[in-house]
């Protein structure tokens, strides 16, 4: 059996290190944890107004439409550039992190008032940042400032939307080999499955060959080896049919009852789908076939003829049970193939060959006691006996079905809606700002153009990192005029920046790649867009995942 893959939801990144604090009051470290940190390598510049700092605490009385006294670099207005990501009508305040705009960056075209200190026993005077209003600096009125866009440009780093680190080897137990390239793990359930198989089959040959004695038990593991070496050149069919049409496959695992080859992407036809689904089954027919003309020339009371035959039923037994027609099984995918084929809409197939998969896990839990007892011995210990054996089997085979089948229109509907993730409709806007500007001048910059995320740039305009929404929420407000943006920042690595074109399952594997709760969202120019924060993309993806197919 053989196993599309996909993606799954995106993770925010729990592996933040701990982070030096500026000042005993500053926020503690986010528990949702960016990724590991690192230089940023980017170069490029921003325009020197847009690297003042703002006051600490400016005197006077407050600017109504700024928050701030002379200040006409915030109230600049962000051009209405047609890559803006379409804006939302949720309140900009970036210190209670509830809106989603698109990015862009302000343009700072005179220096703000210069900052007085307030005495230590009182309370420090603060710049108020704006109630929520109108986002977007073209709606303010009151400014006769210039307006200009304020942009850094990332140079010579190879584009900014470079392909993502390849993630780490996926695991899943014990490493055997990497046949075509291919890493094939043995699940640890496999070695519970081997020692049932050795004891089941030990009883059998028991009956068959008493002469054995204890030895029968390693004649069955043997058995238990080969078996499972069966289920593996199954499983390398589908993974060499894969390989054939430029499928990538994740890896191989041998599981309890049976195998599974993580197939990463679908099949772009029915016609390639149908045959990547029956070369499994085929090959273990061709291996019954194998092992009935090795059994011919052999005895059949002796051990190898013993062993032959056992083989050849059993890889009889895996064609047949994987030919049915209902997903997870090979069969399932063959029947969704059909359908794919017939209406034109592989989500039509999945559905369909998906209840087969549930009416078929249904007969197997009501039908196989039923059969193996109607076939079973006439004495009534043994039929006490195989008959719990036979629920058993019959129980958990038809939650594998069943849950397979599930899991398989879950899949199906992931990749109808992935496309709808779009780096670009979910970047928040975002504004420059050099290192020592204070948190509470940063933040009325932001609030003041509408956006909802803090690039920290250095002299020559370069990102060099990304201030931490959570770090942000953790800091008092009375202590914001005191606290620099980069006490909250996260240094900025190649993996943190990710394209504004990226989209759908190519989005989804940039972020797995590279775990973390903010990313650098550039244009293929280099240029600055915004701000991806992981917490909405998860937001976004739960919610395709709820509507309807």
């Amino acid at each position: 059996m053989d196993v599309s893959g996909g993606s799954g939801q995106p993770r925010s990144g729990n592996d933040e290190p701990a982070e030096p604090r500026a000042h005993p009051t500053a926020p503690a470290a986010d528990p949702t944890g960016p990724a590991q940190r690192g230089p940023g390598e980017t170069s490029g510049r921003t325009p020197a107004a847009a690297d003042e700092p703002g006051p600490a605490a400016p005197k006077g009385k407050p600017d109504p439409d700024t928050g701030g006294e002379g200040d006409t670099d915030a109230r600049s207005n962000p051009p209405s550039d047609n890559r803006r990501a379409p804006d939302t009508s949720v309140p900009s305040d970036i210190s209670a992190a509830s809106d989603r705009s698109a990015p862009t960056e302000p343009s700072n075209t005179s220096e703000p008032s210069a900052p007085t200190e307030p005495s230590a026993p009182q309370r420090p005077a603060e710049p108020r940042e704006p109630a929520a209003g109108p986002r977007h600096a073209a709606h303010h009125t009151g400014t006769d400032a210039p307006r200009h866009r304020t942009e850094a440009h990332t140079e010579g780093t190879g584009g900014p939307g470079r392909p993502p680190q390849r993630r780490p080897e996926p695991g899943g137990g014990l490493l055997m080999g990497r046949p075509f390239g291919v890493p094939v793990y043995v699940a640890p359930s496999w070695f519970l499955v081997a020692v049932l198989i050795t004891w089941v089959f030990g009883g059998q040959l028991d009956r068959v060959l008493p002469e054995l004695g204890a030895a029968r038990y390693l004649v069955s593991l043997f058995f238990a080896i080969a078996f499972y070496a069966s289920v593996l050149v199954h499983e390398l069919a589908h993974t060499v049919a894969a390989l054939r049409f430029k499928l990538p496959v994740r890896r191989i695992q041998l599981q309890f009852f049976g195998g599974v080859s993580e197939i990463e992407k679908e099949a772009e036809t029915p016609g390639r789908e149908f045959v990547l689904a029956f070369v499994g089954p085929l090959l273990s027919l061709v291996l019954s076939g194998v092992f009935y003309a090795a059994l011919l020339p052999v005895e059949p009371d002796s051990v190898p003829g013993v062993l032959l035959a056992g083989l050849m039923v059993s890889n009889l037994i895996v064609a047949a049970f994987n030919l049915l027609p209902g997903l997870p099984l090979d069969g399932g995918r063959m029947l969704r193939a059909v359908v794919w084929k017939l209406t034109g809409k592989p989500m039509s197939g999945t559905i369909a060959a998906a209840w087969v998969g549930r009416a078929l896990a249904i007969a197997v839990l009501i039908g196989l006691p039923l059969l193996t007892q109607s076939l079973g011995s006439d004495a009534a210990d043994d039929v006490g006996m195989d008959t719990v054996m036979d629920a058993l089997l019959a129980a958990i085979l038809a939650a594998i079905i069943w849950t397979g089948a599930g899991n398989s229109l879950r899949m199906a509907r992931l990749r109808e809606h992935l496309p709808e993730l779009r780096a670009r409709a979910l970047t928040r806007r975002a504004v420059p700002v050099q290192a020592d500007t204070p948190l509470s001048e940063a933040l009325r910059r932001a609030n003041a153009s509408g956006a909802r995320a803090l690039v920290v740039v250095d002299a020559d305009g370069t990102p060099a990192s990304l201030v931490r929404e959570a770090g942000i929420v953790g800091v008092p407000e009375h202590r914001r005029p005191w606290v620099p943006v980069s006490t909250l920042a996260q240094d900025l690595t190649d993996g943190m920046r990710v394209s504004a074109e990226l989209s759908g399952e190519e989005l989804l594997d940039a972020l797995r790649a590279n775990p973390a709760t903010e990313y650098l969202v550039v244009e293929e120019t280099g240029e600055i867009y915004g701000v991806l924060s992981a917490a909405d993309v998860e937001r976004a993806f739960v919610k395709a995942m709820a509507r309807p197919s």
